[in-house]
């Protein structure tokens, strides 16, 4: 489950989330957390474990989920435009309606061994 502290942190904005995150290096919890259109674009969500959440029209946009746990994700419909995913965890992530070239091309590219 989501660490409650975490997600108020997250709701205050993407402007304070990466402020509190740049002094904090935790591990984050953000597993099963109701994010449903949630604007994280540009959200420094590194090795967040997301397992589970629903980011269902979430606007990810520039956001930086390297090395994040995003199994079981529900991401449909969500803007994934310009998202960073190298070492993310997408077993099982519901991508199909978001799907697109662009993206086929940027997920092939982001999991590719260094």
């Amino acid at each position: 489950m989501a660490d409650e502290e975490q997600l108020a942190i997250l709701r205050q904005g993407v402007g304070t989330w990466n402020t509190w995150r740049r002094l904090n290096e935790l591990t984050l919890d953000l597993s099963k957390a109701d994010l449903h259109k949630a604007d994280l674009a540009c959200a420094d969500l590194r090795g967040a474990d997301l397992r589970g959440a629903d980011l269902c029209r979430a606007d990810l946009r520039r956001a930086d989920l390297c090395q994040a746990d995003l199994g079981w994700k529900n991401l449909s419909q969500a803007d994934l435009g310009r998202v960073k995913l190298r070492g993310a965890n997408l077993g099982r992530a519901n991508l199909e309606p978001v799907m697109n070239q662009a993206l086929a091309h940027h997920l092939c590219s982001a999991l590719d061994p260094v």
